[in-house]
């Protein structure tokens, strides 16, 4: 592994994940691989990485990132995967203007489909019930056909099949986690449902949900999202840079399935095999209108005032891949936007 990434050359550096940082690297054989170092001071822990292997390892799907191997010598820990040649859907979405792809609409398409698809099978087809935790653009892989991979298992938690729930440290995403899961620490399958929601929204509309500010009331456009539907106006969230090379028909039934994913009510959210068939369109979608009033605003507050009433609770900078993230105590806050979801 050394050889491969020249001893771990700063210039293989490639990201930063919830492990520690990824490496490109090339084995004798040309096989170009990603590897992941678990960091000396990372929270997960060998339990964590142990339990890693043993997920993955046992996952085998189109839309899931392949693990080659790993390698445990004295302290150092590290993961081989399979390298995706067109890095994070984030990246290709709302990277830097040299780094962005031109995806047209088939291709936006054929991406939430790949990740409906993958989450599925993590849900409902593998020999395991696992619940990822941490859906969002930037654990969206893309390879050199611009299909989607779901990476980053680190966070992900079996749900033993004598349990409906799993109540456990909080870890995620700001702006992707699931209200009942940031409240109350209530996770099923619902809460990456939820998060599908989210990054629907985003590949549709090209714009990231933390960072979007149409108007100062709004933080997040979820919250913009809603109010177009309302107005029965959402088509005006199609990204502007598909002109007018789209389908209208389609385009307004996944904007209403993210906003039926993202619903506040995890009992209202379509489980991801019927969201496959949702973007097959071999089902109708109805995506009820969510009220949004100053209950819902109380909430998200006093979400994070209980995320920030630890003492303990630290505010570190580290350098993302591919944008700055904040780290506040296991949950990872995009661009240092600070409501819970």
């Amino acid at each position: 592994i050394k050889a491969a990434t020249h001893n771990f050359d700063i210039a293989n550096k490639i990201g930063e994940g919830g492990f520690g940082p990824v490496y490109k690297g090339v084995l004798s054989d040309g096989t170009i691989i990603a590897v992941k170092q678990l960091s000396a001071k990372s929270k997960q822990g060998n339990r964590e990485f142990v339990n890693e292997i043993g997920m993955i390892s046992a996952l085998q799907h189109p839309n899931l990132v392949k693990l080659f191997g790993c390698c445990i010598e004295g302290n150092q820990l590290l993961l081989i995967y399979e390298y995706l040649e067109n890095n994070s859907l984030a990246r290709a979405l709302f990277g830097r203007e040299e780094q962005r792809l031109n995806l047209d609409w088939q291709t936006r398409k054929k991406i939430c489909i790949g990740i409906a698809r993958g989450l599925a099978y993590l849900h409902e087809e593998s020999r395991l019930k696992i619940v990822h935790r941490d859906i969002k653009a930037t654990n969206v892989l893309l390879d050199k056909d611009l299909n989607a991979k779901i990476s980053d298992f680190g966070l992900a938690k079996l749900d033993e099949e004598e349990n409906t729930h799993i109540s456990t440290r909080i870890a995620g995403t700001v702006g992707y986690m699931a209200p009942e899961y940031a409240m109350r620490g209530y996770l099923t399958d619902k809460a990456d449902v939820y998060s599908f929601g989210i990054v629907l929204l985003e590949i549709v509309s090209g714009k990231s949900n933390t960072n979007y500010r149409p108007k100062e009331e709004f933080v997040y456009l979820l919250d913009w999202a809603y109010v177009l539907q309302e107005q029965g106006n959402l088509l005006e969230l199609v990204d502007p840079s598909l002109g007018s090379n789209y389908s209208k028909e389609e385009a307004k039934r996944m904007l209403n399935l993210a906003l039926l994913c993202a619903n506040p009510s995890p009992t209202l959210r379509p489980t991801m095999s019927s969201v496959v068939s949702m973007l097959d369109g071999k089902i109708p979608v109805q995506a009820p209108v969510v009220k949004r009033g100053a209950l819902d605003e109380d909430i998200r507050f006093k979400a994070f005032e209980i995320l920030s009433q630890d003492g303990q609770t630290r505010l570190d900078i580290c350098s993302g891949w591919p944008g700055t993230e904040t780290r506040l105590d296991g949950w990872t806050v995009d661009r240092l936007l600070s409501l819970p979801f």
